[in-house]
């Protein structure tokens, strides 16, 4: 059996370092919109505007990459409350150790983790 508060800690952690990286990541989207309204640069002809648009994109993407690690850590401390932690949602097997130290968010055991994240 899987040692859940080991694990509860290690998700709270994550949900720490992940909740601390929302601020910056959303200031750096607010800052390169404040570029590009301040600048008088046409995106698709100008150098410049496309690193501002990649900029924006990418910090954008890790914005939304972040919300979304933070939802699957709350539903793994969700199951952890349920008592289902470590228990995969597909088949219903215990979870490898060695996969929820890589993943301790994940609901799949190895087996059904295909295609899904």
């Amino acid at each position: 059996m899987v040692d859940v508060e080991r694990f509860r800690m290690l998700l709270q952690e994550e949900r720490r370092r992940k909740i601390a990286l929302l601020p910056a990541l959303q200031r750096d989207i607010t800052s390169v919109n404040a570029a590009r309204q301040d600048s008088n640069v046409d995106d698709e002809h100008d150098p410049e505007g496309t690193t501002i648009a990649f900029e924006l994109s990418q910090a954008s993407a890790l914005l939304e990459q972040s919300k979304a690690g933070l939802a699957q850590i709350d539903a793994a401390l969700a199951r952890i409350d349920e008592g289902t932690y470590g228990l995969c949602e597909v088949c219903g097997d215990e979870i490898a150790e060695g996969r929820l130290e890589a993943r301790p968010w994940t609901p799949y055991c190895i087996r059904h983790t295909s295609g899904r994240a």
